[in-house]
């Protein structure tokens, strides 16, 4: 079966290249019983990975079931997966089958894996590694026909390394990975996407289908859609029932959505981290190139001055080459002549040439621009500015006492 047929077979819109790329590998392996992880952020459409998986395989006539592994509490998922006895806890007045019998020869997804407990993923991968399970409260090993698609919109391996996911079970998940790209991923999907939600709520509301402009293009391709998907076809909802014109502009858009005004900014966000932690991180990055600014700007001052005082004596610091002591009447003609031109046009960039091998030799360090290293070093100089008085140093951060408190804790920093 073609891209495109399958496209209009399961109702995804869309022609980017992330997109087809997850579309053909889910083709690829639907007719295999291959263990597929399903990777991508929330809303942005894992589970129609699954319904492709499903119908284009050989299961297909067989029971498929989806399943938020994260929605179910702790005390009761292994018993809805697989089953319990009669008596096997308080509640558990009769049998109940899970659904690795009922969905035996089906496919079953397991939508937020990462959620889920660890004993659970133990009975999980005997299943994955033997076919064989045993219900809550009996001794009987059973066995089950069933092929697995596992989907997660956080990072594992960080999981793993918090120990809070088994790395044995990852390694089984992920025979076969697929990851669906976000929708700011997916820029010259946004407007398609865009027009067959407005057609849908015409129909729907009994109106015409809204327009964007091209404003009202770019503002939402401009935008980071953390919700995805179900987040744009929420504004299209709201746009068709609240505009009052059918060409929608970007004031209109702002007018129902005023934080479609977000840039997508760069920033660097470890997993589960929150959008409060991103705005305080980038509040102190942009401070550290605020005084970097500053410093840049000082030593421009002191190297003009030095030309033209045609004092190129540089005194020593660590990690710097010393300046010669003295130069040659040859060369303070050249640094003379360079001042008057200097002078004369000052708009002119000044090029300076080194006169011997003095800082020929001199090594140079590249810069660690590490977030996480900047966020450190700020605030031990500003505790150690401020003799470890917090407030003070929360201040001049230009963050609160709070946020300082956690900073100070998440990274073990000695006060």
């Amino acid at each position: 079966m073609d891209l495109q047929s399958v496209k209009r077979r399961f109702g995804i819109i869309g022609n980017s290249e992330g997109l087809n790329r997850a579309i053909r590998t889910a083709i690829q392996v639907a007719n295999t019983d291959l263990t597929v992880l399903v990777e991508g952020e929330s809303g942005v459409g894992k589970e129609a990975i699954h319904k492709i998986i499903h119908e284009l395989s050989k299961r297909k006539h067989g029971p498929s079931i989806a399943i938020n592994t994260g929605a179910i509490p702790e005390g009761t998922i292994n018993s809805e997966l697989f089953g319990h006895e009669k008596g096997a806890f308080t509640g558990a007045t009769a049998d109940r089958k899970g659904y690795f019998e009922t969905v035996n020869g089906g496919t079953i997804f397991l939508d937020e894996i990462g959620e889920m407990p660890l004993d659970t993923q133990a009975y999980l991968l005997r299943v994955l590694e033997s076919g064989e399970y045993i219900k809550v409260g009996s001794s009987k090993v059973q066995k089950t026909d069933v092929r697995i698609i596992a989907a997660t919109n956080v990072d594992l391996n960080e999981k793993i390394r918090k120990n809070k996911f088994r790395e044995d079970l990852y390694y089984r998940l992920n025979t076969v990975p697929i990851r669906v790209p976000a929708l700011h991923e997916r820029r010259e999907d946004i407007h398609i996407l865009f027009r067959k939600f407005a057609t849908d709520f015409a129909g729907k509301y009994h109106t015409d289908p809204i327009r964007l402009n091209e404003e009202g293009i770019k503002l939402l391709e401009n935008y980071r859609w953390p919700g995805n998907i179900r987040e744009l076809r929420n504004l299209v909802e709201q746009c068709s029932v609240l505009s009052e014109e059918q060409v929608i502009s970007a004031e209109d858009l702002l007018s129902i959505s005023p934080k479609l005004a977000q840039r997508n900014l760069p920033s660097i966000a470890s997993s589960g981290q929150t959008t409060e932690n991103n705005f305080e991180e980038r509040e102190i990055l942009y401070k550290f190139l605020f005084d970097m600014k500053g410093d840049l700007n000082d030593l421009k001052n002191l190297v003009y001055s030095l030309i033209k005082s045609n004092n190129l004596n540089v005194p020593e610091k660590v990690g710097m080459t010393a300046a010669p002591t003295s130069i040659s009447q040859y060369e303070r003609e050249m640094v003379l002549a360079n001042s008057r031109e200097f002078e004369d046009e000052p708009n002119q960039p000044v090029i300076i040439q080194p006169f011997n091998d003095h800082y020929r030799d001199s090594e140079v360090v590249e810069e660690n621009l590490s977030l996480e290293d900047k966020t450190i070093e700020l605030i031990q100089k500003a505790l150690k500015k401020h003799k470890g008085r917090r407030k003070d140093a929360s201040e001049e951060l230009g963050i609160s006492e709070r946020t300082l408190y956690r900073k100070i804790k998440e990274h073990n920093i000695a006060e």
